[in-house]
């Protein structure tokens, strides 16, 4: 614990601009100094000089900055928070100021690829050998050994309204949990600790895609005894396809699984949520993506696992329907009848 002492008495950094990463620095401002990193100079400026993200008032203990070497210098705790798609080219900017003593605790839900651009996601083949998590990036392109997981239920709206949530930060090293957990608990926010990583990063990217088919049910009002029944079943299809990428069943039956996918997948607060119910209400894919300021990470996280479950060899129905819904231009009520009559066999085989 002396180790991790020393690196709470240094502010904490947040690499990231949007919504969660001002959320991220939030919760950490109730027990720690934070510097936030992002390259837009006008969020730098209104944090800086009005204390200020957006509408929300933050508190005069984050301060901002789009130099890195400063917030590398400064920071020995770091939380990137950046989408997935743009993940890999900011930890590669971020690679020469990073240290082995560095600890990064990320919270971004969604894969990278190796060797894939974002125009090939339709047509390339996918595994393991391609297809990386977001910690296996950091590994990749850092000299940075202490990496953790931050996953679970964490709507934006809510947390910086200050109602409760709690999370799972996930790591191989217990100052990794110790140092996450005593910057980020507070009475309004509940830290629990996992060693399953590949679990935690998994589990979040692919509830996201649930959350996409449960939108547009909600879109369509077709009541909750059929949203749940999806998400139910949606949860099986990400205990299969997660197991199959080498992760335990069990990560995704706790916080940052099933509790993830349940506040995801229910909330008009989730950009995942939402984006299926104006699919179901007729705007097209492309329409809401263009009028959206920040990424739907559960789209582009679809056709990735659209080639994953033809490499594994996986029957997905509600994700591989729902692939055909957004990407093919499935007709959505047929696209619920073909579901509806599914023939599933065992209510919990995952669990055989």
């Amino acid at each position: 614990m002396g180790s991790v002492k020393l690196i709470l008495e240094r502010p904490v950094g947040v690499i990231g601009g949007g919504s969660f990463g001002a959320t991220i620095a939030h919760l950490l401002s109730f027990n720690v100094d934070v510097l936030l990193y992002s390259r837009n100079e006008e969020t730098v400026r209104s944090i800086n000089e009005e204390h200020r993200w957006t509408d929300i008032e933050l508190s005069d203990r984050i301060r901002a900055t789009n130099d890195i070497e400063e917030i590398t210098q400064t920071c020995h705790l770091i939380f990137p928070v950046v989408p997935s798609m743009n993940f890999r080219a900011m930890i590669i900017d971020f690679a020469p100021y990073l240290k082995p003593f560095h600890m990064l605790i990320h919270a971004t839900k969604g894969f990278g690829l190796l060797g894939i651009s974002d125009e090939e996601l339709s047509t390339a083949r996918m595994d393991r050998s391609n297809v990386r998590t977001i910690s296996e990036i950091i590994l990749e392109e850092t000299c940075v050994l202490r990496i953790g997981c931050l996953s679970g239920p964490n709507l934006s709206k809510e947390i910086l309204a200050r109602q409760p949530a709690a999370a799972v930060i996930a790591s191989k090293f217990d100052e990794v949990f110790q140092a996450g957990q005593s910057a980020l608990d507070s009475h309004l926010f509940a830290v629990f600790g996992s060693k399953d990583i590949i679990g935690a990063e998994l589990a979040g990217a692919l509830k996201n895609i649930i959350a996409l088919a449960s939108g547009i049910l909600g879109g369509l009002d077709m009541g909750k005894n059929i949203q749940s029944m999806l998400i139910t079943r949606g949860l099986r299809e990400m205990i299969y396809l997660g197991k199959a990428m080498g992760a335990d069943a069990k990560a995704f039956l706790g916080t940052a699984g099933i509790g993830d996918l349940i506040a995801t997948a229910t909330s008009e607060n989730s950009r995942n949520y939402t984006f299926g119910m104006r699919m179901a209400k007729g705007e097209t894919p492309d329409d809401i993506i263009n009028s959206q300021s920040e990424l739907t990470e559960g789209v582009r996280t679809l056709k990735i696992v659209q080639q994953l479950s033809k490499n594994y060899k996986l029957n997905l129905p509600i994700m591989g329907i729902l692939y055909k819904v957004i990407y093919e231009s499935m007709d959505i009520q047929r696209s619920i009848e073909i579901l509806m009559r599914f023939p599933y066999s065992q209510d919990v085989d995952f669990l055989d």
